[in-house]
């Protein structure tokens, strides 16, 4: 499974964010990912992944205030500071854990601002450049995340080329993808080479590979061919997490 990076935001949620480390491993897998590591030390995350070999391949930045609704700070005029704080943190958690990559959300507020997005990213881009980290954006549907600002690829592909940074890439996710565009393969090879993460979950359901109406061993065996990256499996497993994995058995190379 060396290929794969699978996310314990949103696999193995039967036990507690800590215990998801040593389900990885038992798993089989080498490399995790994560949404938001910051209720957790750096510490103690890094403890869990000492323990259980493992390495942490993506985070995202502070999103704010997740339970009150926020989804990233990015492109709000309002929280400048807010956002530097952020990619403070960001930073000194990736440093902490050995993370090579930041997703960075870019918000839902009714007055968030494509310049501001840019100049914040242009700062992100910046301060992350210095320690080696790629800051990642990602097209999120808007039938799962209403109102987010960043909502179409080209959209996103512009606002890559306008901050013009080498360390400013795409977070490719099949799943968001198909559900805004359809025929997510063709839109991934139209981009791809402004793609450094992948992501996977099948559609409608958000669940793995097989449960749904994407061809996966088409779009598996194209990145096989074509992506050299990890893989991220950011799902919700239909079942129990462990059972989700059955999929696995007839790609891995």
């Amino acid at each position: 499974m060396n290929r794969y990076s699978v996310n314990l935001s949103t696999v193995f949620t039967e036990v507690p964010f800590l215990e998801r480390f040593k389900k990885a491993r038992e798993a089989g897998f080498v490399y995790v990912e994560c949404q938001f590591p910051y209720t957790y030390t750096i510490e103690e995350i890094k403890k869990e992944l000492k323990q259980n070999q493992l390495s942490m391949d993506l985070i995202n930045l502070p999103p704010g205030q997740w339970e009150k609704g926020d989804r990233g700070l990015a492109a709000d005029p309002e929280r400048i500071e807010e956002f530097k704080r952020s990619v403070e943190k960001g930073i000194r958690y990736a440093n902490g854990l050995g993370v090579k990559m930041i997703h960075c959300m870019a918000g839902i507020h009714p007055d968030n601002n494509l310049e501001v997005f840019i100049e914040n990213l242009l700062f992100a881009g910046t301060a992350m450049s210095k320690h080696e980290i790629t800051l990642l954006i990602e097209p999120i549907n808007p039938f799962d995340m209403p109102g987010y600002f960043l909502n179409d690829i080209q959209q996103a592909a512009d606002i890559i080329r306008r901050v013009a940074l080498p360390n400013v890439r795409l977070q490719f996710d099949f799943y968001h993808i198909e559900k805004i565009h359809g025929h997510s393969l063709s839109m991934y090879q139209k981009y791809a080479e402004l793609v450094s993460h992948v992501q996977i979950a099948d559609h409608p359901g958000r669940q793995e590979p097989g449960t749904g109406e994407m061809n996966y061993t088409d779009i598996l065996q194209y990145l096989s061919k074509h992506y050299r990256g990890l893989i991220g499996l950011e799902y919700n497993p239909q079942g129990r997490s462990e059972e989700s994995f059955a999929w696995l058995k007839g790609v891995i190379s």
